[in-house]
């Protein structure tokens, strides 16, 4: 007979009910659906249907320019034999998906061109991207990032987030991929305005509540420590539950916004690394995923190879840091973000498919892995997969699981059934 009685169950389920209430809605976990592993952006006027295999055609150029992929893997410290594996993959990523996720920029990269331009460019920017999901030659993810909510350009950025969002709807269906980017913020209370904004929008085009979601930059301190001591960037997964898609770390604005010199300012800086650090507490288990900046140290001219590595360098780190996507901001850059990612999943996939075979059949080895660390085994090796680092049946081969298995192990919450 338990010590407990009925009615102590009872007090302790009563006492737990508010805790269940936000572990349910406010740390869902991750949905399981892709994550691109990079975000290019280009300004809004420049956008054509054909730019992502321009992209491509220019970035796989330029690497046979200066000695082919293989070479610029091994100058990414690759061994060879990966080097040669990493190339061949890289290669038909340039030719078939150069850009994963892109950004039509109408905040810094576009600037103050007057209401006249830019409300003819946000038009425009639209019917081209329905052009180019209607040609199939959309990259998977695509969107814009208007201007800040700030008082001076908030009116500007709120009316060409209507136009983009209102002539993409008259097109037709929204894109599957659609991401909307609002930068500088700096409070709670400018995500709680952009929630009501794409509300209201969702409302006029008889969209489904909660289709327009949207990214965050973290481009300014006050939004990783407020002015009561407070983190509100901490606050932004619950103000707003479901709405926000992922945290977007703005390498030059925050640097700047410290007083660190133009010289200093890069996505390793001490300062960069508190703030994403930050980012990652605040969003742990909430679904929101993370994203690291951009170096505008590009691969041009005599510098190209330094370029490149120091490019490779910092992608390998964000993802050893547990960022799994950045910016990119040149055609150049593209071979270098390929390759670095593409050799980071590709080199921890025989121990992690080796780990994540024993958990599957309960063999014992030389590390005993819980099932949360299962589960980010199996989350490695699906980023591997989705982003064309590993096939399919490598992952068969060596963990022995099939891809529905494999997001099973990773994402277990979507195989349950829900209780509600």
């Amino acid at each position: 007979m338990g010590s407990f009685s009925a009615s102590d169950l009872a007090h302790i389920e009563s006492q737990l009910e508010a805790t269940d209430q936000l572990l349910d809605r406010s740390y869902p976990g991750d949905d399981g659906s892709r994550q691109p592993i990079h975000t290019v952006y280009i300004p809004a006027d420049r956008f054509t249907p054909a730019l992502a295999a321009e992209w491509g055609a220019q970035a796989l150029a330029t690497a046979e320019a200066h000695g082919g992929l293989e070479k610029l893997g091994q100058l990414l410290g690759q061994e060879p034999h990966l080097a040669a594996a990493v190339a061949e993959r890289v290669a038909a990523k340039l030719a078939s998906e150069p850009i994963e996720d892109l950004r039509l920029d109408f905040e810094d990269g576009y600037g103050d061109r007057g209401d006249e331009a830019e409300d003819a460019d946000a038009v425009a920017a639209a019917n081209a991207v329905a052009a180019a999901v209607a040609a199939g030659t959309a990259p998977p993810f695509i969107g814009i990032r208007f201007k800040c909510f700030e008082a001076p350009t908030r009116a500007r950025g709120l009316k060409t987030l209507d136009l983009f969002v209102s002539t993409l709807a008259a097109a037709g269906e929204l894109p599957a991929g659609l991401i909307l980017t609002l930068p500088k913020v700096t409070t709670v209370a400018q995500v709680q305005a952009m929630d009501f904004a794409v509300s209201r929008l969702e409302e006029v085009h008889g969209l489904p509540a909660g289709r327009l979601r949207f990214e965050v930059q973290v481009e300014t301190p006050q939004l990783i420590i407020g002015a009561d001591g407070t983190s509100p960037v901490a606050q932004l997964p619950h103000v707003v539950p479901g709405r926000i898609s992922a945290l977007h770390y703005g390498t030059y604005d925050y640097s700047a916004s410290l007083g660190i010199s133009a010289e200093y300012q890069s996505m390793e800086h001490p300062v960069a690394d508190f703030a994403k650090e930050v980012m990652q507490l605040a969003v742990a288990g909430t679904g929101i995923r993370l994203s690291d900046g951009s170096t505008n140290i590009i691969p041009v001219g005599d510098a190209v190879e330094d370029a490149w590595k120091l490019h490779g360098r910092l992608v390998r780190r964000s993802l050893e840091n547990g960022y799994y996507q950045g910016w990119d901001l040149h055609a150049a850059q593209l071979p270098s973000r390929f390759s670095a990612s593409y050799a980071f999943y590709r080199e921890g996939l025989p121990a992690a498919a080796l780990r994540l075979r024993n958990y599957v059949e309960r063999t014992e080895g030389g590390v005993m892995d819980e099932p949360a660390t299962a589960r980010a085994l199996a989350g490695f090796v699906l980023r591997g997969v989705q982003c064309g680092a590993v096939g399919t049946d490598e992952v068969k081969a060596l963990a022995g699981v099939e891809l529905s298995q494999l997001t099973a192990l990773a994402h277990p919450r979507l195989a349950q059934p829900t209780s509600h």
